[in-house]
């Protein structure tokens, strides 16, 4: 008696069939939405140490709009993952890793930025809509953007 076909949805499981295209695209975007929350937070911490001096518990908690102690849980999430140094009552200071994807997200938020704009979309709309799409952009579109935007 021959065995009975094997689902996808099985072979899947076992690692024989490749995922769907539609899978694929949204497990990447389980992956950007769990590394967006690391990278707001660097960028934030970035752009106050600049603006500031130094970032501070409180300050970052109104940059970000949210309480003391959601900054704090996420302070101790970020130093586990080697981005922030902190001691308590102090400042919070990037690592090399932390600066590094910090820059990275700069970089990223500006190509996006300045594509929506040379598209025509204004600037207040093209800022909010860059701070999302700069964190699910994949590399291959982003070199896409800097291709098509102006020179100069």
């Amino acid at each position: 008696m021959p065995a009975a076909p094997r689902t996808a949805r099985a072979a899947t499981a076992r690692g024989k069939a490749r995922p769907s295209p539609t899978v694929e695209a949204l497990r990447q975007t389980r992956a950007a939405h769990a590394n967006e929350l690391a990278e707001d937070y660097v960028e934030a911490i970035a752009a106050l140490a600049l603006r500031c001096g130094e970032a501070r518990l409180v300050d970052l908690a109104h940059e970000l709009g949210v309480t003391h102690v959601t900054v704090h849980r996420a302070i101790l999430r970020l130093s586990r993952a080697g981005l922030v140094t902190s001691e308590p009552y102090r400042a919070i200071f990037l690592t090399e890793k932390g600066r590094t994807l910090a820059e990275e997200c700069r970089r990223r938020h500006e190509t996006v930025f300045a594509f929506l704009c040379s598209l025509g979309v204004p600037e207040a709309v093209a800022r909010r809509d860059a701070e999302g799409i700069e964190h699910h952009v994949s590399p291959e579109t982003l070199a896409a953007f800097t291709r098509r935007l102006p020179k100069g």
